[in-house]
This record gives structure tokens, C-alpha cells and sequence, in this order.
């Protein structure tokens, strides 16, 4: 846990980011036409993908799966979007403002508990990252799409600068929770900028050629 942070607090905001993630997933799941069972582990990819890889890749047992919440809020999110799928479109800026800050909370969280495994500063950053986008790229792998963090967005770097300042910290021997929100504040501001204004991560100078559009 962020150290200088309400366990309580962190909790609900991981909460918050799962259900989010997961209405990501279900409505990705409905607008693919699957079935029930595939709106459900769509939303359950989403919200728990990240934190179950990250664990896993530090030898830890699952957070996600020993809290029961977080599996009743991946499954209201899926129910959600299985039953009304229009007004979840209809919410589609609160959507992406819960999103962002699940992907906030999401890479401060995986960087700090990579530390507290005794990872280096740079495994932490990637863990961190991989918290936070981890979902969304195994739901376009599983929907047989390149993902999207890959392709165009800014998504993966607001979550590695996030988590890049809870590292940096660290490396100069502060665990103080006013850097964890200083990182969360950072990959917050990156990605609502970033979908706010249009801005992609950049692409190769010979693939921006070929498409003069872009």
C-alpha cells in the first residue's frame, strides 16, 4: 500500500478504477456482439487483468482475488453494459474521466508495491504501467485487434510517468505519500489532455509519410 495514503481511501479509488475499466471492457464486449459470458470476461479482463499480471510477475497471491469487491465490481459494471448498453454510451465523458483516474491510481499503486518487493526503480516503473493498461491490451488481443495502446493515444505514457515519480522518489529515499499523488495527479492531467486535444503518442516518421492524414 502507498505509504501516507488511507488504506480505506486506496481501496475504494482501486475500486472505482476497476468498475470503470471493467464498463470499458463490457461495452467493448457488446459492441463486439458476444454473449453474456463474453460481456462478463470482457469486464472482468479489463478491470483485473493488470493487477493479476503484475502480481503475478512479483510473486505475489492475486490482490484481486482475495477481495470479493472487486469482483462484484467488474460484474455490475458488466451487468451494466449487457442491460443498457445506450446509457452507458450516453456517459461516455464520465466514462473516460473514471478511466483515467483508475489508469492514475492504477500505476502508482503497481510501481509501489513493486517497490515494496524490493524491485529496482525500472521494474517498478514497468509494473506500474503494466497495471494500468495491462487490461485494455489483452481485451483488443482477445477482440483480435492490434491493441490500441499501441497504436495510437496517450495511454501508456501518462502511466509511465505516473509511476516514474513514485520510482525517481524512492531511488532518493522518500516514501512519502505526497509524491504517490504527485504521480497519479501527473498521468491524470497527461491522459485527459491527451483525449481532450486529440494527442497520440508518436509514430514513425516513415509511417507518418505514408499517411499524410495522420
Amino acid at each position: 500500500m502507498v505509504e501516507g495514503f488511507n488504506a480505506t481511501l486506496i481501496l475504494w479509488l482501486n475500486l472505482i478504477g476497476t468498475f470503470a475499466f471493467g464498463l470499458s471492457g463490457g461495452l467493448a464486449a457488446v459492441r463486439a456482439r458476444l454473449d453474456v459470458f463474453g460481456v462478463i470476461a470482457l469486464a472482468g479482463v479489463v478491470g483485473l487483468a493488470g493487477g493479476i499480471t503484475r502480481d503475478l510477475l512479483i510473486g505475489a497471491a492475486p490482490a484481486t482475488f482475495r477481495d470479493w469487491r472487486y469482483l462484484v465490481a467488474v460484474g455490475a459494471a458488466a451487468m451494466i453494459c449487457f442491460f443498457a448498453p445506450p446509457a452507458v454510451e450516453r456517459m461516455q465523458r464520465a466514462v473516460l474521466v473514471l478511466d483515467a483516474m483508475g489508469l492514475a491510481v492504477f500505476c502508482v499503486t503497481g510501481a509501489t508495491k513493486a517497490l515494496q518487493y524490493q524491485l529496482g526503480p525500472v521494474q517498478a516503473i514497468i509494473l506500474g504501467a503494466i497495471t494500468g493498461i495491462g487490461g485494455g491490451m489483452l481485451r483488443d488481443v482477445l477482440l483480435g485487434d492490434v491493441p490500441t495502446v499501441l497504436r495510437h493515444e496517450l495511454y501508456a505514457i501518462p502511466a509511465l510517468a505516473g509511476a516514474a515519480v513514485v520510482a525517481i522518489a524512492h531511488v532518493f529515499g522518500s516514501t512519502s505519500g505526497i509524491f504517490a499523488a504527485i504521480g497519479a495527479a501527473l498521468c491524470f492531467a497527461m491522459r485527459l489532455t491527451g483525449v481532450r486535444y486529440g494527442i497520440d503518442a508518436p509514430s514513425s516518421p516513415a509511417e507518418r509519410k505514408r499517411d499524410p492524414s495522420g
